[in-house]
């Protein structure tokens, strides 16, 4: 039996039951041994001393990739492993596939920065014991691993609702507990669902336009105090860069303050893509990472974030249409969920083609604002103004 010295609080969560006969708590081993796998270094050092707070438990190693976390699994036959999703190689979800065969005894208890009911409820389906949203952990990892420890269920209290109803219409669940049904506390992102940021699309005729649009926004970003994330080639990165330093006292402040992120577009989009789709699981988890990240800063204040670049775009260069239109949906999501300001770079070059007319219409749509620095592009039959049904969504054009 685990002896925690925080006590299970059961308004932070919902534990089920499985099953009539639930699996007796550990009292043959003197500690829980535990595998810790996450890529992110500042979850680890958080995750590793907390876990120590408790002399029950003891991590055995730390992994940082899923194909490392299968291997550790068989090596190690850990007790406990406290899993991520979004990991390089494969995602969490297919390495508790692999590790339910090589390691069936371990309990597996997944801690992800994503608030999505859809992610929680296909980690429980693929081996997960319990879920823990990363936000939350400081509150509820002590109980997760107390429940999980003893046979149950357990799901963070922002879904803990819907997933167990979810499980429960299903039958992965014989019982919910009423004295563990308690209503749930408003989370501040569900709050702010309601709240539209803004999306913008710059269509470019060369590389110095899309050098100018993209230095104003993050330039702009950066002055207010704001995060700013690009995505982006190898090339955009380093001329960006250049630009920045170049523009300002405080977008030169702003990089040393660790405000501005680069990522590269290739490799970001291997880890979101499945079967050339996007997918809306991975990619809201790594793009909710992500913001997390960047809105905390080198300094540990929160601030704002604006995320720019060429995700969708380099998909569209690619002949992917309908992936490249997924994925402005699923940015506009971030956007809902996470109030950040968003400006996507589509070359021209790209969509000159006369059947390109019905999907760049579809692309502009996905947007708030159609910037462009081609006069000819407003040339084109109702471009100049429409509304997007689906979204809500008013785009409004402008001549950079």
């Amino acid at each position: 039996m685990l002896f925690l010295r925080q006590p299970v609080h059961h308004h932070h969560s919902v534990n089920l039951v499985l099953n009539s006969k639930q699996e007796q708590p550990i009292s043959t081993h003197s500690f829980v041994r535990v595998l810790v796998v996450d890529d992110f270094a500042r979850w680890q050092r958080f995750v590793v001393p907390k876990l120590r707070e408790n002399h029950n438990l003891r991590v055995v190693a730390v992994a940082s990739d899923g194909l490392e976390a299968v291997l550790k699994s068989e090596e190690l036959q850990p007790d406990l492993i406290l899993l991520d999703i979004g990991l390089p190689t494969i995602s969490g979800i297919e390495a508790a596939r692999r590790i339910r065969k090589v390691a069936p005894k371990s309990k597996i208890l997944f801690c992800s920065q994503e608030v999505d009911v859809d992610v929680a409820r296909m980690a429980l389906s693929e081996g997960g014991h319990g879920y823990v949203v990363k936000s939350d952990a400081n509150n509820e990892l002590f109980p997760a691993v107390e429940a999980v420890m003893q046979g149950k269920k357990f799901v963070s209290c922002q879904l803990a609702g819907p997933i167990s109803t979810s499980l429960m219409d299903s039958q992965m669940g014989d019982a919910l507990r009423a004295e563990d049904a308690i209503a749930q506390p408003p989370d501040l992102i569900s709050q702010r669902k309601g709240v539209v940021r803004c999306h913008e699309v710059q269509f470019y005729s060369n590389d110095s336009g899309f050098l100018n649009g993209f230095t104003r926004f993050i330039g702009t970003a950066l002055r207010n105090g704001s995060t700013a994330v690009f995505i982006g080639t190898a090339s955009h990165r380093i001329s960006l860069l250049e630009r920045l330093h170049a523009e300002s006292q405080e977008t030169r402040a702003g990089i040393r303050q660790g405000r501005y992120f680069a990522l590269d577009v290739v490799e970001f989009l291997s880890n979101v893509m499945v079967n050339d789709m996007p997918d809306a699981g991975w990619f809201l988890k790594s793009v909710g990472d992500l913001v997390a990240s960047a809105a905390t800063g080198a300094n540990g204040e929160h601030s704002r974030v604006a995320a720019c670049g060429e995700c969708a775009p380099f998909l569209w260069a690619e002949g992917k249409v309908d992936a490249a239109i997924r994925l402005e949906e699923l940015w506009n999501e971030i956007a809902k969920k996470y109030d950040v300001d968003i400006l996507c770079g589509y070359s021209l070059k790209n969509l000159r083609c006369e059947e390109d007319r019905y999907s760049f219409r579809r692309i502009c749509q996905e947007h708030h604002l159609s910037i462009s620095d081609d006069r000819s592009v407003l040339m084109e039959p109702t471009m100049s103004s429409r509304s997007c049904e689906s979204s809500g969504l008013t785009s409004k054009w402008i001549v950079s």
